[in-house]
């Protein structure tokens, strides 16, 4: 687009004489017909506006305090109303409307530049006009030369771009097929070939059938075949979820920079004062109590009895080396630790649990679980399997079965503070904490009637912890099972903390951990892969991690409620008046 130019390019025909325009005439103004001067008038009305605006304020709040009805109105809360919009018209008149048309009518930057031209072609004239010999047919009496203008530069804003993908004509021919439905959408990665320009096709298919933009939703910049046939299936982009450093956190004499995947504002800030105050005290020990993931089948027979002696079978000692053999043979990683067995009726609950390495190990303890189950279809021919898991392992569910006997890892963590730390980085005090936590975690939770849930807000902590590391976000219901201890020590100088978490599920191979960001997190801790000199070393670090940020966490935020800061500081980290819409676009 040009720029407008500052200068006239028409050439001059004639000089003709300069039209006389005739003055208006000077007409009456408005305020002319008031029967008071403008600023008695003026004064009038909002002394008038603000007294009755009083006036009905107080009336309704009486009526509030008496519970009389806000629509039952006097004969003088008539005439204030009334009087409230007769002088709110005056003043909207008076001031509303001058201020609204110099924002509308507000001229455009072409009116001044055309002024400005028509000046300078006055001034031309004027200029030409001045010539002392009179004009004839010898003379030249045409327009002198203009002067060469200057070049006008333009600057234009040059916003960022993004990167779109280019579709072939053979790329809109699938779409077309896909939106059809003669191309099944899950297909195409195996048709194709390419992973990136399967999700590009099923993207913009799927932007076509719902009628609704993924403008938003990232497409690019991510590896499609590392996803391929084990984390995500028909996807169309990913999620951008920010990752924030709490650190760093002393543990067993060893310092971690602990990475928290969140949007929730404040989180990573309360859990980072609170490995603060546990370096500063010493450190935390963290230890691991138990190793073993459960699955739990359930298989029906035809009466009790049957039931009854499968139980008996399966929890007999000597039998226990026969079924052990059978069901290591799925893995040289799992190996079965034990069989606890449930019994409802003609129904068997079977709980298996096995050590898994360095894996979270639902995977590997399935397939052990097959292979006992077709042994024991031999000498119980009459069994019938319902389900590979019966919901008594218990898998992404609240259950006081991993409440009580564990699943994954089981892990107990503690630190001493001191006193001066509380005081100086908690900003409270070891007596206020100490009965927070009685009448809040303990007390407060028994009265909800909690299931594991004796804590303030552990699962905070391991829902970040492991969308960051590649676990799986869903197991944090039973991973966040904890309760959290506070007592006052060495004659009540210093506070004690602990967290006992008895179901810790993580892994540092396979899934989500093999991704190439969540990977990064893992090789943050230290934890990334499988151990090469003792097995399941790295996922057992990996929970005891977990526990200690978890202890940092309950520290803090139980300080900030003791202290009385927990809404200023969300305030203060939560809640932001940028529009990131407008920065996202």
């Amino acid at each position: 687009m040009e720029a407008p130019r500052l200068y006239s390019t028409k050439p001059v025909q004639s000089l003709k004489p300069t039209k006389k325009i005739p003055l208006e005439e000077d007409h009456g103004k408005a305020s002319d017909a008031l029967p008071l001067p403008l600023h008695l008038t003026n004064a009038l009305f909002f002394t008038l506006f603000f007294s009755v605006v009083y006036f009905l304020l107080s009336r309704w709040r009486e009526k509030i305090r008496t519970s009389t009805p806000l629509h039952v109105v006097t004969f003088s809360e008539i005439i204030a109303i009334l009087s409230f919009l007769a002088s709110f018209i005056y003043l909207l008149g008076f001031f509303g409307i001058d201020f609204v048309q110099s924002l509308v009518f507000q001229p455009s930057p072409d009116v001044w530049i055309a002024e400005d031209e028509e000046e300078d072609d006055e001034v031309l004239l004027a200029k030409e006009d001045a010539r002392k010999v009179p004009c004839g047919q010898a003379l030249d009496c045409s327009l002198p030369p203009l002067p060469p203008a200057a070049p006008i530069v333009t600057v234009q804003k040059v916003f960022d771009e993004k990167p779109v993908t280019v579709l072939t004509e053979e790329d809109e021919e699938i779409i077309k097929s896909v939106v059809a439905g003669t191309t099944p959408s899950y297909s195409l990665e195996s048709k194709l070939g390419d992973c990136k320009r399967a999700a590009a096709i099923r993207r913009e298919a799927l932007q076509r059938l719902t009628g609704k933009s993924l403008s938003g939703l990232p497409l690019d910049g991510f590896d499609y075949e590392s996803i391929l046939g084990q984390c995500c299936e028909m996807p169309v982009g990913y999620v951008q979820i920010p990752v924030g450093i709490s650190g760093p956190l002393l543990v067993n004499g060893r310092e971690y920079s602990v990475p928290m995947a969140t949007t929730e504002g404040c989180l990573v800030a309360s859990t980072n004062r609170g490995c603060k105050a546990i370096h500063l005290s010493g450190g935390a020990t963290s230890v691991l109590l138990k190793d073993g993931m459960t699955r739990a089948p359930c298989v029906r027979f035809g009466t009790a009895k049957r039931a009854a002696d499968l139980k008996l079978y399966l929890e007999d000692p000597d039998n226990f080396e026969t079924l052990s053999v059978v069901f290591n043979r799925s893995s040289r990683f799992g190996r079965l630790q034990g069989i606890k067995c449930a019994i409802a009726g003609k129904n068997l609950y079977i709980r298996f649990t096995c050590s898994t390495g360095d894996a979270m190990g639902m995977n590997m303890v399935s397939k052990g679980v097959q292979n006992v189950l077709d042994f024991l279809q031999t000498d119980f021919p009459d069994m019938d399997v319902i389900g590979i898991s019966g919901n008594y392992c218990s898998d992404k569910k609240p259950a006081a079965v991993n409440w009580i006997e564990g699943r994954g890892k089981s892990v107990v963590c503690e630190a001493t503070i001191k006193g001066d730390v509380v005081r100086k980085v908690l900003k409270t005090s070891v007596e206020s904490l100490v009965e927070l936590n009685m009448l809040k975690n303990l007390t407060g939770s028994a009265m909800a009637g909690a299931l594991g849930g004796f804590n303030a807000h552990a699962s905070n902590i391991v829902a970040a912890i492991y969308i960051a590391t590649g676990q799986d976000p869903a197991q944090n219901v039973e991973s966040s099972h904890c309760i959290t201890m506070m007592e006052a020590v060495n004659d009540g100088k210093d506070l004690h903390v602990s967290v006992t978490m008895p179901s810790i599920e993580v892994g540092t191979v396979g899934g989500g951990t093999q991704l190439a960001s969540q990977s990064a997190c893992l090789n943050l801790l230290g934890v990334k892969g499988a151990s090469k000199e003792t097995p399941g070393a790295n996922s057992r670090t990996l929970a005891t991690i977990v526990a200690s940020a978890v202890l940092a966490g309950e520290l803090s935020l139980m300080s900030a409620i003791a202290a009385g800061q927990l809404v200023k500081s969300h305030m203060k980290y939560n809640r932001s008046t940028k529009d990131v819409s407008k920065a996202s676009s």
